[in-house]
């Protein structure tokens, strides 16, 4: 799996333990962003960061979505939070697809 990852953090940072105990949240075009984004407050509540994938226009969409409905969530409890984004390759079905993937933490 070949990452680009955003130029202010290492992949060292990327890949370290406490990332890895993380689950990374997948979206796609179908899924409900009112439902992502809870999912998305509560990881980011927990573990203080999160990680969501999406893998074409309608699932990112869907992703940006969410994490914008997150951030009110979350703003009840005074975590502002900030979005990284970046490219990563991912094995699916034996085919390599590009994904976007985004690190949701607070600023």
């Amino acid at each position: 799996m070949q990452s680009t990852y955003p130029p202010e953090l290492a992949p060292e940072e990327i890949a370290s333990d406490e990332r890895r105990t993380v689950d990374i949240i997948k979206v796609s075009a179908r899924s409900r962003s009112t439902a992502v984004a809870g999912a998305i407050a509560g990881v980011v509540r927990e573990h203080n960061h999160a990680e969501v994938q999406a893998i074409g226009a309608g699932a990112v969409n869907q992703a940006i979505k969410a994490i914008a409905i997150a951030r009110g969530y979350l703003n009840d409890d005074h975590i502002d939070v900030i979005v990284i984004p970046f490219f990563t390759e991912v094995m699916i079905d034996d085919q390599e697809r590009t994904a976007v993937r985004m690190i949701v933490e607070p600023r």
